[in-house]
């Protein structure tokens, strides 16, 4: 088994851009043990050795790995019952069996298992090496795989910054900047101004644009789950963990997380987001060894950290950690210059043409209305008015008939209860109308009830439509149009 020292020498040459391996070597062989617990370290492995299965069974338990090399005849548990608990336990990690007695039928038994190559022995260093490229080579490719289908699936969305207006040649200068680095960036901005298109357009720019991307909708998961989503739990953590799972940052190794929303952490995920960022490692629930992973973290939120520091519901610390850059995305009333090219955009997607083909389809009129609106729901709204408008209009020219009812809204003051004028809808119809929004002061309660009235006038005040379409229940939507209609009422003195 021993090498030339020249060997060794070439070996790191070849092995310098191959990334280092978490790999459990398990073998009865003394000397093997021993030669392997020496020469992979020295080739940029990190190695466990084991002399036999039951101990082996035991560490899978308590450590993943990116390999296991597993010989197939050993004493009180074969390499085929330790392959058969590795991919029950964890089945991304690559198996290679190795045994003295070689014979087509172990070869067969062991490939239809899951084992991604079998070699003999005696084998050599260089034996080993080569496999374990070929490892690295196979885990590479399948995170190209993954980014690549993640640039498909952007494609099909928006994938272009679309405006020139000052605020948003700042943004590009900002990303151009930044995207090149691996440094932390955080992208604020209100709700629906496109944070994530700008963490996608990081992601493009990066020297990582071949290497997955994960958006994580913080808010999305419940406080007991996100710990294990991000970072993942080792069997047994907890009553439903009946295996190992691989975290989001595992899954993202070597490309960038999007943790959206990030201002809905608990601080306690806050504080192991931390520990990352500052030392590189993981560790899963359950699990008592830390993991290295090479991911750049890209974060957004509409929320005001600041704020929420000194309300002692935001880590300071993380704060100065992940604003190293910071972007901040303006809203659409800043731009109003970049509505028409905006509009012309996303008009063009839904149509699935052309942009030059949709141009004649916003006259100047339709336009202007649309500059004089504010698009409290930014781009997103942008997006629903013109995909609305498209079908409402018949695919023809879209005048201002056609647009959604809350953009023709013309506003005018109200004095509410004796205190200032607030904005309101002339619209007072006393029956309920999905056109019109409450008045007062902008609130998230509000921008909530006029993104469900909108969604209501799209599917001609069909309830069942609705609700599916927003995703909850009927009984929930007809909560809130109840509510809506009293808080009308209230509002204009109306019994």
């Amino acid at each position: 088994m021993d090498q030339p020292h020249t060997f060794r020498e070439a070996l790191s040459v070849a092995n310098s851009s191959i990334k280092p391996l978490r790999v459990l070597f398990v073998d009865d062989e003394r000397p093997l043990q021993e030669f392997m617990r020496l020469e992979l370290p020295m080739l940029g492995h990190e190695v466990t050795v084991c002399p036999d299965g039951p101990s082996a069974v035991r560490v899978l338990e308590k450590q993943s790995f990116d390999v296991a090399i597993l010989d197939l005849r050993m004493p009180g548990m074969t390499g085929i019952e330790v392959l058969q608990h590795l991919k029950t336990v964890a089945p991304d990690t690559e198996a290679v069996v190795m045994t003295g007695h070689a014979s087509h039928e172990t070869a067969v038994a062991a490939m239809k298992l899951g084992a991604m190559d079998y070699i003999t022995k005696p084998c050599t260093l260089a034996a080993i090496e080569a496999i374990l490229m070929r490892v690295s080579e196979r885990r590479d490719l399948k995170r190209k795989n993954e980014a690549l289908q993640t640039r498909v699936q952007a494609a099909e969305g928006p994938s272009l910054l679309i405006g020139d207006s000052p605020p948003m040649q700042a943004v590009r200068r900002t990303i151009a900047m930044v995207a090149p680095t691996d440094s932390t960036v955080l992208i604020t901005g209100e709700t629906g101004t496109g944070k994530e298109l700008v963490a996608r357009t990081i992601y493009l720019q990066s020297r990582r644009a071949d290497m997955p991307f994960m958006p994580v909708n913080c808010a999305a998961f419940t406080e007991n789950l996100v710990e294990s989503e991000l970072f993942g739990h080792k069997k047994g953590a907890f009553t439903s963990a009946d295996r190992d799972k691989k975290g989001l940052f595992e899954v993202c190794d070597g490309g960038t997380l999007f943790l959206d929303e990030l201002g809905e952490l608990n601080k306690n995920i806050q504080s192991k987001l931390l520990r990352f960022l500052e030392s590189g490692e993981i560790r899963r629930v359950g699990d008592t060894q830390a993991l290295r992973v090479d991911v750049r973290v890209v974060c957004a939120t509409n929320r005001d950290l600041r704020k929420m520091i000194e309300a002692d519901e935001f880590r300071e610390d993380l704060l100065f950690r992940i604003n190293t850059f910071e972007i901040r995305l303006p809203s659409l009333r800043e731009r109003r210059s970049d509505i028409p090219a905006l509009a012309r955009h996303l008009l063009a997607r839904t149509a699935k043409r052309p942009v030059e083909q949709v141009a004649d389809l916003l006259p100047p009129a339709t336009l202007e209305v649309m500059m004089n609106y504010d698009w409290p729901g930014n781009v997103r709204e942008l997006a629903n008015a013109m995909e609305y408008s498209f079908i409402v209009s018949g695919g023809q020219q879209i005048g201002p008939e056609h647009l959604p009812a809350t953009v023709l809204q013309p506003r005018v003051q109200v004095a509410v209860g004796g205190g200032p004028a607030t904005t309101a809808t002339a619209n007072l119809s006393p029956r309920l109308d999905p056109a019109q929004p409450l008045a007062g002061p902008r609130t998230l309660k509000a921008v909530e009830m006029e993104h469900i009235l909108r969604i209501y006038e799209k599917n001609n005040r069909d309830k069942k439509a609705t609700a599916a379409e927003l995703g909850v229940s009927l009984k929930t939507l007809y909560n809130k149009l109840n509510q809506y209609e009293e808080e009308r009422r209230s509002l204009l003195g109306e019994t």
